[in-house]
Formats: structure tokens, C-alpha cells, sequence
């Protein structure tokens, strides 16, 4: 991760979050605190601006989650983001990257 994050042009999606933490059968319990290390470390290395966080949508409701909780979710991880970095990770990093005109 490191190696990747040091390369300027690349950047990190953050995704399947809720998915991942019981692959197989989806049954344990999760909070902010599950991956509050995981995400500090992505937004250590390749800082706010190279960060975009993906929910993982339509997969995600194999877990019960829905797009809203794994919204408030992401939110909750980025309470220590300015309110542009914020946006930068929860979708203004995205429109840039993929180029989408809006």
C-alpha cells in the first residue's frame, strides 16, 4: 500500500467495507470502530485528495446493510476531514478521477 500510495497518480476506492468483514456468511456485527484503523491508514497515505470512498451497493444488502447505513458510515470515519475534504472523499474525488461532467 505504501509503494502504491507513493506513485502520485494513484489513487485509493474504498470499497466493499461491510462486505468484507464476515465474506461468508455476513453475520457478524460491525461499527465504526471496526474500521476506523483501516481508514486512517488509507487517508494517511494517500491523503484526503487521493481517496474515494465506493459503497459497495448492490452487494452490500447481502450483509442486511443498506446504502443509507453504510453512508452514515462513511461519514462517521471522516468526522476528522474538513468539510471539502469530506466531500472531496465522498464524491468530489470521483467526478475528478473518472472525469464526469455535472
Amino acid at each position: 500500500m505504501e509503494a502504491a500510495a507513493a506513485c502520485p497518480n494513484v489513487h485509493c476506492k474504498m470499497s466493499g467495507l461491510v462486505t468484507e468483514v464476515d465474506p461468508d456468511h455476513h453475520r457478524k456485527p460491525f461499527d465504526v470502530s471496526t474500521f476506523r484503523g483501516h481508514v486512517d491508514v488509507v487517508l494517511e497515505l494517500f491523503g484526503p485528495g487521493r481517496v474515494m470512498m465506493g459503497s459497495d451497493w448492490p452487494v452490500l444488502e447481502l450483509t442486511g446493510a443498506t446504502y443509507s447505513t453504510v453512508l452514515g458510515l462513511h461519514r462517521e470515519l471522516l468526522t476528522s476531514l474538513s468539510e471539502k475534504e469530506r466531500d472531496a472523499v465522498l464524491g468530489g474525488n470521483a467526478i475528478s478521477f473518472y472525469k464526469i461532467s455535472m
